[in-house]
């Protein structure tokens, strides 16, 4: 986290503003979407989202990381900890782990309700036994905790120009398009980690089983009935998509392109598995590093548009539409010269 985001949010005390800064370096590494387009936030409002997203980050990578040979009850034991320490820092208690402490602190910022967080916990805790979802309401259940949760997180940082709760459910419905997203992108991945999470109704509909994908995996091999199921899949994430995108305009002008980058993006990496002829089984599907430049500057233009037009009408912004703490008008109208920089990393999203 550099100094000036963390001035700018009032974060002053040294050991929270390490605190922050864990949660913004576990953005950089793992989450390229979501870090190229934070940096099109006005830069009072970067410190607490990467503090949300770190703290979901860390969560997941305890349960997810295929690059650990820790076993299931080892994996248990250390998501018990994390909500022990997350239950004590929201007490006001002493914790030792940095994004729980940032997270914390966070919500207490911004009013935002705690059972967001012991929801979110929850579909975590879910991923260390179901390894299935029979339907799409049973999925979408799980992905109440795990994606929805994270919008109703953001839309109180974020700020609205309507009342907040007008807002929440299209943030709610984006979380649950950006995870139904990263679920067709990462079928192999998860295959590996024992999971399916596309509805097995939705499977079934096209003659698909967990075998099925299991022998495509193994061999290398395409199954034409892979391929109709994913497309189906990819219809309806796309519907969720057009649900989700009012919400955008319901959001303060100065955030709405740092969102707006978001959505672009990830919807285009349903594109990108189009094009890749559905091979995500098989490999990942990326979004080119060209096309992530060209979005990241049209939402860099977005954003100083945003800013100068509240600079000129004299308007502070504020995040969570009052319900956390307003650091700083000027701030909003300063562009980061790291943005100009933006979709230029390594080619993943």
């Amino acid at each position: 986290m550099t100094a000036r985001e963390l001035d700018a949010a009032g974060i002053t005390d040294p050991s929270l503003r390490a605190a922050y800064t864990a949660g913004r370096r576990l953005n950089a590494r793992h989450g390229k979407t979501y870090f190229l387009a934070t940096r099109l936030l006005p830069v009072d409002r970067r410190a607490p989202v990467h503090a949300l997203y770190g703290f979901a980050r860390y969560a997941d990578d305890i349960v997810d990381d295929l690059g650990t040979t820790a076993s299931t009850a080892e994996r248990r034991l250390a998501l018990d900890a994390l909500e022990q320490q997350w239950l004590r820092a929201v007490r006001g208690e002493e914790t030792d782990e940095p994004v729980v402490r940032a997270a914390a602190d966070t919500r207490a910022r911004y009013g935002i309700p705690a059972r967001h967080f012991t929801d979110f916990l929850a579909s975590m805790r879910s991923d260390l036994w179901v390894e299935e979802y029979p339907t799409y309401a049973d999925l979408r259940a799980y992905m109440h905790g795990s994606a929805a949760v994270i919008g109703l997180q953001m839309t109180a940082v974020l700020g609205t120009v309507v009342p907040r709760a007008e807002a929440e459910p299209y943030a709610a419905a984006l979380g649950v398009a950006f995870q139904l997203t990263n679920f067709l992108r990462d079928v192999g991945e998860d295959l590996d980690r024992g999971r399916v999470y596309l509805p097995l109704d939705l499977l079934a509909a096209h003659g698909v089983d967990r075998e099925l994908l299991l022998w495509s995996r193994r061999t290398g091999l395409r199954d034409a009935r892979i391929d109709s199921a994913l497309r189906t899949a990819a219809a309806l994430t796309r519907d969720v998509y057009r649900t989700a995108e009012p919400g955008i305009g319901r959001l303060d002008p100065v955030s709405a392109p740092c969102v707006r980058t978001a959505f672009v993006l990830y919807r285009d990496i349903l594109a990108a598995i189009e094009e890749d002829g559905y091979a995500v089984v098989h490999r990942r599907s990326v979004v080119g590093r060209r096309r992530r430049a060209a979005v990241a500057l049209r939402g860099l233009a977005g954003a100083l548009a945003a800013r100068t037009a509240v600079r000129r009408s004299g308007r502070t912004a504020h995040a969570g539409n009052g319900a956390g703490g307003t650091h700083g008008g000027a701030a909003v109208a300063t562009a980061d010269e790291e943005v100009l920089t933006a979709g230029q990393g390594k080619d993943r999203t």
